[in-house]
């Protein structure tokens, strides 16, 4: 991508955006171009890649690091979002796929655009030793999820293939965690009774242009998991949620 003079974009903004482009698509993963790289990439001065790096770094898309250059600061899915199905304990966890296909949407979605009246459905029950821990309900887009289905859900990391391999962009996420009581049906799949209280996990994934890519709730066992919030006055990791095991 080059920049355009003629463009009443100023041209600091221009680098600006084509840099952001290309992080999210993965073109830089790791660190960007130095100052004199990127003057002899796009032919402008020093003072116009400081612009437009200082704006990344601003929105927290970029960080600086003394002596070493400038570095992506968006984290891969599994390190941004460490909640079910994200952190390497649960990646190592067995899975169960128990349900999958089309359903009509739930009612406090169905008025999100790519979810209306119809959705696809995917319910996996998480194990640990053998021993069910917990229960996940993902909601995806009919297109979206199709795709997905083509895929072993036995085992599939959902997030990895969603990123890697579909090129869906993970930009922000909303997450509730309350609890709640497990249905009959859904006791009997924990091994628990229906009295027993459980973490009940709600998240709403979107992507860069506002498009909801998932709608996910989460049912688990209280005595085997809790949450941890981890917060940072940095934009891109001010919500971020782990579960851990409890031992």
């Amino acid at each position: 991508m080059e920049l355009d003079i003629n463009n009443p974009i100023p041209l600091h903004v221009q680098l600006k955006n084509i840099l952001e482009s290309q992080i999210l698509e993965g073109y830089y993963k790791e660190k960007i171009p130095s100052e004199r790289e990127l003057m002899d990439m796009y032919s402008v001065s020093r003072s116009t890649i400081r612009e437009a790096v200082s704006a990344l770094v601003r929105e927290g898309i970029l960080e600086k690091r003394h002596g070493k250059g400038t570095f992506v600061s968006i984290k891969p899915v599994q390190e941004w979002l460490k909640m079910a199905g994200f952190t390497e304990t649960i990646k190592n966890m067995g899975i169960k796929l128990l349900d999958q296909g089309v359903v009509v949407t739930p009612e406090n979605i169905n008025n999100v655009d790519g979810f209306a009246e119809e959705c696809y459905y995917i319910k996996r029950l998480r194990l640990k030793d053998g021993v069910p821990i917990a229960i996940e309900k993902q909601y995806y887009p009919l297109e979206l999820g199709k795709k997905l289905a083509e895929y072993d859900l036995h085992k599939t990391v959902l997030y990895d293939a969603l990123e890697n391999d579909l090129s869906i962009v993970f930009w922000e996420a909303e997450q509730i965690i309350t609890c709640g009581l497990p249905t009959e049906k859904d006791a009997n799949l924990l091994g628990v009774s229906e009295s027993t209280c459980l973490l009940v996990n709600e998240r709403m994934i979107w992507d860069p242009e506002g498009n909801m890519v998932e709608y996910y709730k989460g049912f688990f066992r209280s005595d085997m998991y809790s949450f941890v919030m981890k917060m940072s006055r940095n934009q891109q990791n001010s919500r971020l949620m782990e579960i851990n095991e409890q031992t």
